[in-house]
């Protein structure tokens, strides 16, 4: 899955590469923290509040994620460090929010399905699932429950539930039913099994 897009716009003043940077990198942190974000805006106003003072910023993050569009708009503060920090921290907050209630709604009204992963691209941190009746679902990392992403293998069958996203069905959930052991552990499995069987 390709990141979603990040639009960075200023207003008032020239932005400086540093700051710019800085937006980017708190920008791809909510997508790492959710997987459900489409698209993210963030707005850079600098004004004078009187004319006789000094520059205040105001930063508005417009973040978009299936159903819904998440805005944050906080008081100017007077420096731009402390704009971004405490726009992104809300966002944060926010994101936090949504996410809970998503997986708590998930938990009370809609029963998993069951399904298989047929495609896994770790350095990406996405995969593909595919239903008892050959209907392939895409899931990210940030859905699998207990940070168990790592552990999944092509094959290993998991519990889903599916919603509908930008590009087609996908999994907002999904629960490890059945995980292959580590190798080091399998490998040490198979040796007193064989040595069990020997000593038979």
């Amino acid at each position: 899955m390709m990141q979603a897009p990040i639009q960075i716009v200023a207003r008032g003043f020239v932005m400086l590469s540093w700051w710019r940077e800085k937006i980017l990198r708190r920008s791809e942190k909510l997508m790492e923290f959710c997987g459900w974000i489409t698209h993210c805006r963030v707005v850079v106003e600098s004004r004078h509040k009187h004319s006789h003072k000094k520059r205040m910023y105001n930063v508005r993050i417009d973040i978009s994620i299936p159903g819904r569009v998440i805005v944050i708009d906080r008081e100017a503060e007077p420096t731009l460090n402390a704009a971004i920090d405490m726009a992104f921290d809300a966002a944060e907050r926010r994101l936090e929010e949504s996410v809970r209630v998503a997986r708590h709604y998930v938990k009370v009204h809609e029963p998993p399905a069951e399904a298989r992963v047929v495609e896994k691209y770790p350095d990406a941190g996405y995969g593909f699932l595919e239903t008892p009746d050959e209907r392939r679902v895409y899931f990210h990392q940030n859905s699998v429950l207990k940070g168990l992403f790592h552990r999944l293998t092509l094959g290993s069958r998991v519990r889903f539930v599916e919603e509908q996203g930008d590009k087609g069905p996908q999994a907002r959930t999904v629960a490890a039913v059945r995980l292959e052991p580590p190798p080091e552990r399998r490998k040490r499995r198979l040796k007193a099994r064989a040595r069990e069987a020997l000593s038979r």
